[in-house]
């Protein structure tokens, strides 16, 4: 099949974007995520949802989160313009799934399992360039140059949210939160759990083989 609908789940640390960018690139598809969609369309018209503001940019301006309503009205308008998609970081909540049932038909949902103390280990590990925005990884993928990015030459920090306190807050988010919604998912026809503590490229041969048995 191609342009498959796909869904990717799994918490923070998971791997979701890193093999959101290699389903995009393989099938030709778009890589929608929340954010993305968001400044995408910070611009729409949303007077009509009885909101506080008019437009999503308001909200991010204010440095207000963006109520579930308008979140759910640009996924929709971003999928509806999507030939084939891969979605990552929605649904966040069952409610959310709901709606989304509503927008599309998925081909394959994909679930990402990783321990918890893996998830820590991955993501207070984290690096990510000031300027550019790519990730490394203080054991698993280092610049060729210490603290230096080897896209752009800029500095490598570590997020504020990637020290282990936050890391744990965070999934206890995911688990509270999200965590319903792969269970929701289980009993989907193209759901396939896949085994997130692979290596990047054993975790992609998974993925890709999941996708095309599911979609051919």
């Amino acid at each position: 099949m191609s342009n498959p609908r796909i869904l990717i789940l799994g918490p923070p640390g998971a791997g979701k974007g890193t093999q959101s960018a290699n389903l995009a690139e393989e099938y030709g598809v778009e890589h929608v995520t929340t954010g993305d969609a968001l400044r995408a369309n910070k611009d729409m018209d949303i007077s009509d949802m009885d909101t506080e503001y008019d437009t999503p940019r308001e909200y991010m301006e204010a440095g207000d989160l963006v109520p579930d309503a308008v979140v759910n009205a640009i996924v929709d308008e971003a999928l509806s313009q999507a030939d084939g998609f891969v979605l990552d970081g929605y649904p966040r909540n069952l409610e959310q799934a709901e709606e989304l049932e509503g927008m599309t038909d998925l081909d394959v949902v994909l679930s990402l399992s990783v321990s918890r103390e893996e998830l820590v280990d991955r993501l207070t590990g984290r690096r990510v360039c000031d300027d550019c925005g790519t990730n490394y990884h203080v054991e698993f993928n280092q610049p060729e140059e210490d603290g230096v990015c080897d896209e752009c030459g800029g500095e490598l920090i570590q997020r504020d949210d990637d020290n282990e306190e936050s890391v744990r807050n965070r999934l206890d988010v995911f688990d509270d939160n999200t965590a319903p919604v792969i269970d929701h998912y289980e009993d989907h026809d193209g759901f396939v759990a896949v085994d997130g503590e692979q290596t990047p490229d054993e975790v992609w041969s998974e993925i890709q083989d999941a996708v095309d048995a599911q979609t051919a």
